[in-house]
């Protein structure tokens, strides 16, 4: 029997329909979905049988060693709430419901390598896939299936099919599993850099995770938030020039004459007294006592008469029109605002 003989005949539902990987993994309640009985299932089992228990009440239907594609789906199946998930609703259905996988992803290091990730190992060398599911759920990890709980499921990627943790979820749990801190800030930097997501929602999900108190994880987030802040301000010198924007003097400290430090800026017009802030905090135990900060500076510059635009790098990098369009309204409106209080304005 090789890899793709299908369930023998005794089945009064014919797996034909089923994808290719469904027909050599399923389930113990799929199999007697089909007419094959827990009984029949054991002796196909057998040492040196066709069929092996891959995972408790999960079945591959070939002896040799599974595929990464058939490994990814038997934990799924394994961890996913509904166990007959594929299976036709009522015998004789055409179609099958797609395997949901109900209360369960893929996340660690697979849901990253399957995420694209070229720091991130390949499947086959993975001895444990990583699968997130609702902390209540009674399961245990065994075999190439490690389970990982939360208090809240993210909404799931699909990738290829499968269902997929989103990026600072999976960064979290893989860090989470990881001591070497070069694998650490590799993944971390390549989140960013390759455009998966932002400093901020990585450093969010490592900080629930209460990954920050371990000295690796620290030093990898100092570089991933150099890194992000240095892509969100190279995106910022694009918007400004692809979008006609008028020049402005970039990263400025404004003081008042002969007073005090008024704060750092990314982007000022002084003609206009417009201002651009990227929002690059990153969510600590802090968060609160930082944004504070921001909304006492903001609010002292709009009093001396400057508009301050606050952008966060995802808008830069998600709606860059729509953030020039926001800046370029500012810059239009300054003529029907009163003159700005004068201040100093020095690099930073």
């Amino acid at each position: 029997m090789n890899h793709n003989t299908p369930v023998p005949p005794l089945s009064p539902r014919p797996v034909r329909h089923l994808s290719e990987v469904h027909r050599r993994v399923m389930t113990a309640a799929q199999l007697r979905s089909h007419g094959v009985s827990s009984a029949e299932t054991n002796e196909q089992c057998r040492p040196g049988g066709p069929w092996q228990q891959i995972l408790p009440g999960v079945i591959l239907l070939h002896p040799g060693p599974p595929t990464s594609e058939e490994r990814l789906h038997a934990v799924l199946m394994y961890a996913a709430k509904e166990r007959a998930a594929g299976v036709p609703a009522q015998p004789g259905a055409e179609q099958p419901h797609a395997p949901t996988y109900a209360e369960a992803m893929l996340t660690g290091l697979a849901a990253l390598t399957l995420h694209g990730f070229t720091s991130a190992p390949p499947l086959m060398s993975q001895d444990r896939l990583d699968v997130l599911v609702p902390r209540l759920r009674r399961l245990r990890s065994t075999g190439c299936a490690r389970i990982v709980r939360t208090t809240s499921m993210p909404a799931p990627h699909l990738v290829t099919g499968l269902p997929v943790a989103p990026v600072p979820r999976a960064l979290a749990d893989a860090v989470a599993e990881l001591s070497d801190a070069g694998v650490v800030r590799r993944l971390l930097t390549e989140a960013v850099r390759g455009g998966h997501c932002e400093p901020a929602a990585v450093v969010r999900e490592l900080n629930n995770a209460k990954l920050l108190s371990r000295p690796h994880v620290v030093d990898a987030v100092d570089s991933l938030l150099a890194e992000g802040r240095a892509i969100a301000e190279d995106r910022l010198y694009r918007m400004v020039r692809e979008h006609g924007l008028p020049d402005p003097v970039w990263n400025v400290d404004l003081r008042l004459p002969g007073g005090p430090h008024l704060g750092g800026l990314d982007a000022y017009w002084p003609e206009q007294a417009v201002a651009v802030e990227l929002d690059t905090r990153a969510p600590r135990q802090d968060e609160d006592a930082l944004w504070s900060e921001y909304a006492r500076k903001r609010e002292h510059l709009e009093r001396l008469g400057i508009t301050v635009v606050h952008i966060t790098p995802k808008k830069l990098r998600e709606s860059t029109e729509q953030q020039a369009a926001v800046v370029r309204t500012a810059l239009m409106a300054s003529s029907d605002r009163d003159p700005a209080a004068y201040v100093v304005v020095l690099p930073r």
